[in-house]
């Protein structure tokens, strides 16, 4: 799943280890964001999305900042730290890898990832609600184009996501979620929309509670 772009820089993948297995790729969910704060609700969709998708492992990416906020984040370092001491599970990486590598944007850390792990069969996850924005990310429909993506549905937003921009433009390619379990190994473009229990707590709620200074 090549994405055209920057070359990969060994060293500053450090960290992120692709297990083997037998028959196949390793399976990996990317879970990117700012992570400001990480809270319960990233826990959920990740234990989530590995359960229904099938994943082998995933990568939380904690990124430097996002294009698409004003604000900028708490200190990298600092999110780092509260990300590990929460997500604590032996198939899941916290990595900052984005930072290291320079990536500004998502197309171009897949393409950084997927020229370092070759064999890795990478499944983009992220929120409905970000679904709900996608067309607004940089590049997002090369990034539909060459990885499959799994939505995890959040409180209020499932209806919104489903009529996004980029629900209807790819609804040919959208999966049903009792196929999901194989979403890694399918051709892309192909993503799919997990429905079922959620959690509430968001990283906006948090900071606006004081809880994150």
């Amino acid at each position: 799943m090549p994405i055209s772009g920057p070359a990969p820089e060994p060293v500053a993948a450090r960290g992120l280890v692709v297990p083997s297995r037998l028959g196949g790729g390793p399976r990996i969910g990317l879970l990117g964001g700012s992570f400001d704060p990480p809270h319960a609700g990233h826990v959920h969709i990740t234990l989530w999305a590995l359960r229904s998708l099938g994943l082998d492992r995933v990568w939380w990416l904690v990124s430097p900042g996002n294009p698409l906020k004003r604000r900028g984040p708490a200190d990298l370092a600092r999110r780092m730290a509260a990300a590990r001491a929460l997500m604590r599970h032996p198939r899941v990486v916290v990595s900052d890898v984005e930072a290291r590598l320079g990536a500004r944007f998502t197309a171009d850390t897949l393409a950084l990832l997927s020229a370092r792990f070759p064999q890795a069969r990478f499944v983009w996850l992220m929120g409905a609600d970000n679904l709900a924005r996608f067309h607004l990310w940089e590049r997002w429909e090369t990034i539909m184009a060459h990885v499959p993506i799994g939505v995890l549905a959040r409180p209020g937003e499932q209806l919104v996501a489903g009529l996004a921009p980029a629900a209807r433009r790819f609804a040919r390619f959208r999966v049903d979620a009792g196929a999901a379990h194989g979403l890694a190994l399918m051709r892309p473009p192909a993503w799919t929309l997990l429905t079922g229990p959620m959690s509430a707590q968001s990283s906006t709620a948090i900071r606006d509670r004081g809880e994150w200074p």
